[in-house]
C-alpha cells in the first residue's frame, strides 16, 4: 500500500520505515481475540526484520477497550468500535487494520465444511433455543440429502466481553426481529443456552470438544483449528463460503466516513458474492499517549504491517484495508496522535 508520506504526517522521519531498525523496545497491546493470528504473525515477521518487540494479548474487545481506558497499554484494539462520543470522551483515536469474518463453526457426527447450509433466521433460532435440535424441519428444508441427527444442539458463545459477538449478534439482530426484539446486539447478551468459552480460542476448543454443538468465530481460528463450518445464505440469497474474497465483497460499497473513527458495519451487505457476517477490527491509541515513544513504535509497526503485512493477512484469509482507506486513516487519525 502506498504509505509515502505516513511519517511525515506522524511527524517521524520517513527514512525509518523502509527496514525497521535494531531495537529492543517493547510495545504492549492487548484487546480483541479476532485479529490476533495476524496480529501474531506481523509481529513475528517485524522483529525478525528488526522492529521493535509487540507483545499483544489476547483478552477480548472488552478487554483490550478497558486497558487502553486506564492506559495501562499502548494501544488497545476492539472489533466492537468505540462510537464517535466515547472517542472525543476518552481522548483517543481509532483505525481499522485488516477486514475479517466471523463463521459458524459446527461438530456434527459425519457433517464436513461446506455441507451444512444454514440462513441467518435458523442461526437465530438455534441460538435463541428455538431449535433444539439437528433435524429440525427448518434445517432438513435447507440441506436436502444430508443425514442429520436428531441429536439436542449445544451453542456454545463468548463468555467474555467480545468484539466477535458484537458482529455477530448484530448480524442476527439484522435478520432476526426475535432476536432483536428479545436479545439485541453488543460485545455481551443474556444468552438464553448453551455454554461459553473465553476468546476466540475458548469457542474454537469448546465446539472441537462437545458433540453436536455450533459456535462462532473469527474465520482463521476455524481454519487453523480444522474445524468444519456452514455456508450461509446472504442478503441477495446466495448460499456463500467464507474467504478473503467474500469478506472483500461485503466491504466493496462501504462508506468508511460514515462514523467517526470508521467504526461502520459490515455484516448482512448487498452482493451476491458477499459473506454476510463481515467486520472490520481496529485499533485504539490515546491521542496524547502516557508514553510517546512507545506509542511512536506502535505507529511504526502498524505502518511496517499497512506496507508489508497485506500477503500474510491473506495467508489467514484476512482481506488488507483498502489503500483509499489508508489514505483517511492517516489524514484523520494518525496524524491527531502526539508522539513528541
Amino acid at each position: 500500500m502506498n504509505f509515502r508520506s505516513f511519517f511525515a504526517a506522524a511527524g517521524l522521519a520517513a527514512a525509518t520505515f523502509a527496514a525497521p531498525a535494531a531495537a529492543q523496545d517493547v510495545v504492549t497491546g492487548a484487546g480483541a481475540s479476532f485479529p490476533a493470528p495476524v496480529y501474531a504473525k506481523w509481529a513475528e515477521a517485524y522483529k525478525a526484520q528488526g522492529g521493535a518487540t509487540i507483545n499483544y494479548q489476547s483478552i477480548g474487545s472488552g478487554g483490550g477497550i478497558r486497558q487502553i481506558r486506564a492506559r495501562t497499554v499502548d494501544f488497545g484494539a476492539t472489533d466492537a468500535p468505540l462510537k464517535g462520543e466515547d472517542l472525543q470522551k476518552d481522548g483517543l483515536v481509532q483505525f481499522p487494520t485488516v477486514l475479517g469474518g466471523v463463521v459458524p463453526v459446527i461438530n456434527v457426527q459425519g457433517i464436513q465444511t461446506r455441507q451444512l447450509r444454514l440462513t441467518g433466521e435458523v442461526l437465530a433460532d438455534i441460538f435463541r433455543g428455538d431449535i433444539k435440535t439437528w433435524n429440525d424441519k427448518r434445517i432438513a428444508d435447507l440441506n436436502p440429502g444430508v443425514s442429520l441427527p436428531a441429536a439436542n444442539i449445544t451453542p456454545v458463545y463468548r463468555s467474555d466481553g467480545s468484539g466477535t459477538t458484537s458482529i455477530f449478534t448484530t448480524y442476527l439482530s439484522e435478520v432476526s426481529p426475535r432476536w432483536k426484539e428479545q436479545l439485541g446486539s453488543g460485545t455481551t447478551v443474556n444468552w438464553p443456552i448453551g455454554q461459553g468459552g473465553k476468546g476466540n480460542e475458548g469457542v474454537s476448543a469448546t465446539v472441537k470438544q462437545v458433540n453436536n454443538s455450533i459456535g462462532y468465530v473469527e474465520y482463521a481460528f476455524a481454519k487453523s483449528n480444522n474445524i468444519p463450518y456452514a455456508l450461509l445464505r446472504n442478503r441477495d440469497g446466495q448460499f456463500v463460503e467464507p474467504d478473503a474474497d467474500t469478506f472483500a465483497a461485503a466491504a466493496e460499497g462501504a462508506d468508511w466516513a460514515a462514523q467517526p473513527g470508521f467504526g461502520i458495519s459490515l455484516t448482512n451487505q448487498p452482493g451476491a458474492r458477499s459473506w454476510p457476517i463481515t467486520g472490520a477490527t481496529f485499533i485504539l491509541i490515546h491521542r496524547e499517549p502516557k508514553n510517546p515513544k512507545a506509542v511512536a513504535e506502535a505507529l511504526k509497526f502498524f505502518e511496517w504491517a499497512y506496507k508489508n503485512g497485506d500477503k500474510l493477512a491473506l495467508d489467514l484469509e484476512y482481506v488488507p484495508v483498502p489503500d483509499s482507506l489508508v489514505e483517511k486513516v492517516r489524514s484523520q487519525a494518525l496524524s491527531q496522535i502526539k508522539t513528541n
